[in-house]
């Protein structure tokens, strides 16, 4: 069975029209739930060696002064996020802990909000970056193939496919961290630049096809040759991301609860990756054509 790609563009652009749409007004009205390491703060994980009901840490949290604290079961155990604490209080909150039963410490990070503001500026500036770069790039590598489209067009397209990418899945975030008190910190972001790899390596192999087509079918019509390179590299495409996409949900359904938020947020990039890369980079090139002829 083929798939019409080219032909049914408008489809394909207007699901990808309305779910980034729906994913910025998820971040206007939800917005994103940042981790410590973007609005400072202390995160404890403790795994308590037999069952103790959430109620009785909470009990805990509150005759210990912390009322504006978010609680997560993890296994046996429970994330805390509080206010930055210090060393003192920390060991003064795991003496409480261990009055309601056995524990051991898993982890205990602790970030002012001077350091997490400029990590937040660092972390956006890194991706804006990376994306000129990226489009820069592929306007030079391009520059022989001039005919019909302009090679800076194929950088810009890359750039434009890549946000569509982004956008999409802190959309979905603004709505888990509503629905699940997911987070967005450090792992995110790495989440988010391997996802911007991802999906700029498959929109140049479908581009980069497209530029080999154009010069060995220079008297092809335009839509006939894009269509021909969509489906040369489809079932490449394809065949990556599936078997990507099946690790990612082995770590999901059993990496443990830490682990969730990042390996949902690779699966929902990758997946809008491959959309993009073909049926959104390929059809806006086709569409970008035709209103220029």
């Amino acid at each position: 069975m083929t798939i019409s790609i080219i032909p049914h563009r408008a489809i394909w652009l207007s699901i990808s029209g309305v779910l980034v749409l729906t994913s910025l007004i998820l971040l206007a009205t939800l917005g994103l739930r940042f981790g410590i390491d973007f609005t400072g703060g202390s995160l404890m994980e403790v795994n308590f060696t037999q069952p103790v009901a959430r109620e009785q840490v909470d009990q805990v949290l509150v005759q210990a002064g912390y009322k504006e604290v978010t609680v997560q079961s993890s296994g046996q155990g429970y994330l805390i996020r509080l206010p930055s604490l210090s060393e003192q209080e920390h060991q003064t909150l795991l003496g409480a802990l261990r009055a309601k039963g056995e524990l051991t410490e898993a982890r205990f990070d602790s970030i002012g909000p001077v350091i997490g503001k400029e990590l937040e500026r660092t972390a956006t500036t890194g991706v804006v970056i990376t994306l000129v770069l990226i489009g820069l790039y592929v306007a030079w590598a391009y520059r022989k193939v001039s005919d019909p489209v302009a090679s800076w067009k194929y950088g810009l397209l890359t750039i434009l496919t890549a946000f569509h990418d982004v956008i999409i899945p802190l959309g979905a975030f603004a709505l888990f961290g509503k629905l699940f008190g997911w987070e967005v910190g450090t792992a995110f972001v790495a989440a988010i630049l391997t996802i911007l790899g991802y999906s700029i390596t498959d929109t140049v192999v479908v581009f980069d096809r497209t530029r080999e087509n154009l010069l060995h079918h220079a008297s092809q019509e335009f839509e006939t040759t894009v269509e021909r390179s969509i489906h040369q590299t489809l079932w490449r495409s394809l065949s990556t991301s599936i078997t990507t996409l099946l690790a990612l949900l082995a770590i999901f359904l059993f990496g443990g609860e830490t682990t969730r938020p990042f390996a949902m947020a690779l699966m929902i990039g990758i997946f809008t990756g491959t959309y993009s890369s073909i049926f959104l980079a390929s059809p806006l090139l086709v569409v970008w054509e035709k209103r220029r002829s």
